[in-house]
């Protein structure tokens, strides 16, 4: 599928978690926003903590929208969940849709840290984590940076969605209310 920045009205699906250390599952929140703001679409799911189902979660949420109109998913984070790996070409398949994923700040790596919450099974997250590949770094219209990996599109369209959906701050809109939907669930659920 390929992304029409210039079409009218382009839709993104906005996806955060929120989980509570100790629980087994986080949950996972859908927003679908139009580029002119409009919320016409939510859902929830769930995602285990520690687990490998972060790309089949997402998927379901996707579907359980019955929609065929989001033209890009926005998942904060390729790591969900304490170390729940997308495998962001997979869900861009999966969706039938590009796919992007954002992180705010640079790091090294984490796989030390999986090492160490992982001493038995380590391989298959840290195979998974670096099939992620590198993160490339975008100075958004806003002056800030994001760190992204991405799947059905390039580098360029890439910035173009972000710059759309991001009013202010480095956090799309999309992605930004999912964020206060997954915390107001996880609050109710508590």
């Amino acid at each position: 599928m390929r992304l029409h920045l210039n079409k009218p009205g382009i839709r993104a699906l906005g996806v955060a978690e929120s989980f509570r250390e100790g629980q087994r599952a986080s949950v996972l929140a859908g927003v679908v926003m139009r580029s002119d703001f409009v919320i016409d679409g939510v859902a929830l799911g769930r995602t285990e903590v520690g687990g490998d189902d972060a790309t089949k979660s997402i998927v379901g949420l996707f579907r359980r929208l019955h929609r065929n109109d989001i033209n890009v998913v926005l998942v904060s984070g390729a790591i969900l969940s304490l170390y729940n790996i997308v495998d962001v070409d997979a869900l861009s398949e999966r969706t039938g849709t590009p796919v992007i994923c954002l992180t705010y700040k640079e790091t090294s790596g984490i796989e030390g840290a999986i090492r160490r919450h992982f001493p038995e099974g380590a391989e298959g997250k840290l195979e998974a984590y670096r099939r992620l590949g590198r993160r490339a770094g975008v100075k958004l219209g806003t002056g800030h940076r994001v760190f992204v990996r991405s799947a059905g599109l390039d580098g360029r369209e890439a910035k173009s969605v972000l710059d759309a959906f991001t009013l202010q701050g480095s956090v799309p809109e999309p992605v930004k209310v999912a964020k206060l939907l997954a915390r107001a669930a996880m609050a109710w659920r508590s």
